[in-house]
């Protein structure tokens, strides 16, 4: 046997617009990105009361990686350690770390300050989804596929992984944007 790697599902968010493997299944015609984020929560029909304590960026990758896994259970098809997570950015946790900032002006927030890494975003989608395997956040000036396509193959070479979300999670004030894909490895005998 030998092994192949796939992407089997996509998920873009821009321009008040969420689109699931290139068809649009969502859009938004308000500006604040809170509302819009709520409104996506609210669309997908999740119950997951922390997701109201979380940062933009934490709720964006969230978000997508709910629609991203929607009609493929990755439980059901692997073990915990055999999922990771791969994402990357320009800004790390810039949009939160200025509002911690903020607020150290007056008391310092002990709920923005758990968001002041760009990995908590990680943290969250692992905890929902139970993804116990390989995890990693990358900060770059702009997406760089062929960085991540080296990276996760490498960590399915390393057999490390058996799927992975991996992609692009940015949010800087009201400017955001998604790109992440769920990378599988498919068997075909020869």
């Amino acid at each position: 046997m030998s092994a192949k790697l796939q992407i089997s599902s996509s998920i873009l968010i821009r321009k008040n617009n969420l689109i699931k493997d290139g068809i649009s299944v969502f859009e938004y015609s308000g500006t604040n990105i809170s509302d819009f984020l709520g409104s996506i929560y609210i669309f997908l029909g999740i119950t997951y009361p922390k997701f109201y304590k979380m940062d933009n960026l934490s709720k964006l990758g969230f978000l997508a990686t709910e629609l991203l896994l929607k009609d493929n259970k990755l439980s059901e098809k692997y073990l915990p350690e055999e999922i990771g997570v791969n994402l990357s950015n320009t800004n790390s946790s810039l949009d939160t770390d200025i509002k911690y900032f903020q607020s150290t002006q007056d008391i310092a927030s002990p709920s923005l300050f758990a968001y002041t890494l760009p990995n908590i975003v990680i943290g969250e989608i692992c905890i929902r989804n139970k993804i116990k395997g390989e995890n990693s956040f990358f900060i770059s000036s702009a997406f760089d596929p062929e960085l991540t396509s080296i990276y996760v193959k490498s960590l399915f070479e390393e057999q490390a992984l058996r799927a992975c979300i991996c992609g692009w999670v940015e949010c800087l004030e009201s400017e955001y944007s998604v790109m992440l894909m769920l990378v599988e490895k498919m068997f075909k005998i020869i």
